[in-house]
């Protein structure tokens, strides 16, 4: 089983990376199979050959869609691998935010458009003690689950706080694909899923031993 990790520039690779490491070698140490072969990625045809793709994310919308699209011939083999071909892929924060139609961090960016959404900035709001919440938002939340029966949930619960970062989120169009949700002065999409690709606005890299657990399902997700 190989899995590649998109390297265009995003930053935070390395965490990604060894978290994804430390997933493979428990799921083998578990059930008895071989770890899972993974490999930082910026050629399209490693794309084509891999069997699973995570693409993370940090920083601006438009910068990570630039450097993206950079990459000669990558955005036709992600198209073709995890459109046409479903092979499982996992977006990470701002990875996830570009599966979707558009951003407008900035200046309106088009986006892979696999899910019907929008990009769009964090409203803040007011926290509880009538604060004004701070943006980007910052630290661990606690998530409510609205698919808690999709593989990518297992052992995760319903109120579990996970590590966000971020200023923007994604405004769905779709609820359908909504696998969980946060509250940050509104309601934020923190999961997404369709088809065989899936996506976290939290880091799982960042969260700790759910983290690890959420990798775990998603490298022995069988779409």
């Amino acid at each position: 089983m190989q899995l590649v990790i998109l390297d265009y520039g995003s930053g935070n690779l390395r965490s990604v990376e060894q978290s994804v490491r430390r997933a493979s070698h428990d799921v083998s140490a578990q059930l008895g199979t071989p770890e899972v072969e993974i490999s930082l990625c910026r050629d399209a045809e490693d794309v084509r050959k891999a069997d699973m793709i995570i693409l993370p994310g940090v920083g601006h919308y438009a910068d990570c869609w630039a450097g993206l699209s950079a990459l000669d011939g990558m955005l036709e083999a992600l198209g073709e691998q995890v459109i046409q071909k479903a092979k499982p892929f996992l977006g990470i924060c701002v990875g996830m935010q570009l599966m979707a139609n558009r951003g407008f961090e900035g200046v309106e960016t088009k986006g892979l458009g696999w899910i019907n959404a929008d990009v769009k900035a964090l409203n803040g709001g007011i926290d509880s003690y009538g604060n004004r919440l701070k943006i980007p938002h910052m630290g661990w939340n606690s998530i409510s689950l609205h698919q808690a029966d999709h593989a990518l949930c297992h052992n995760i619960q319903d109120g579990d706080q996970l590590y966000f970062l971020h200023s923007y989120h994604m405004d769905l169009l779709d609820k359908d694909v909504c696998l969980a949700s946060a509250q940050y002065g509104e309601t934020i999409t923190a999961m997404v899923a369709r088809d065989t690709m899936v996506g976290t606005q939290f880091h799982p890299e960042k969260s700790q031993r759910l983290g690890q657990q959420l990798l775990r399902n998603f490298l022995t997700w069988r779409p």
